[in-house]
């Protein structure tokens, strides 16, 4: 997968989106600060838990947009393993390919910064 071009492609998509739905894209976003917002957990662990659930729900733009977070705050490629580790075993033999697509755009990504 080009994970570049892939999440270009996305954010262009839901940028059209939100211009048809904008309230609906404005709670999304205010939901979405409100629940990473530091607080017991801090924002690093909200977002392993986000690549999680996005790895057992086969989102690949979920993945792209988690691991991007992920690699702004610092996650190394060993806490990102043992996290889709856990996803794997979660999830069975669907979480394990998807696994390896979060692996895969954190290779990507990564080499960015």
């Amino acid at each position: 997968m080009d994970w570049q071009n892939f999440m270009d492609e996305t954010v262009t998509e839901i940028s059209t989106l939100s211009k048809e739905i904008p309230d609906t894209a404005r709670g999304f976003g205010v939901m979405g600060a409100a629940a990473k917002t530091p607080g017991a957990l801090d924002e690093k662990t909200k977002e392993i838990m986000a690549l999680g659930i996005a790895v057992a729900t086969r989102c690949d733009s979920c993945i792209g947009f988690h691991i991007k977070s992920l690699i702004r705050l610092g996650l190394t490629r060993e806490e990102l393993c043992e996290a889709l580790a856990m996803a794997t075993f979660m999830g069975g033999g669907p979480s394990y390919a998807f696994s390896a697509k979060a692996l895969s755009a954190f290779d990507t990504f990564s080499t960015e910064n």
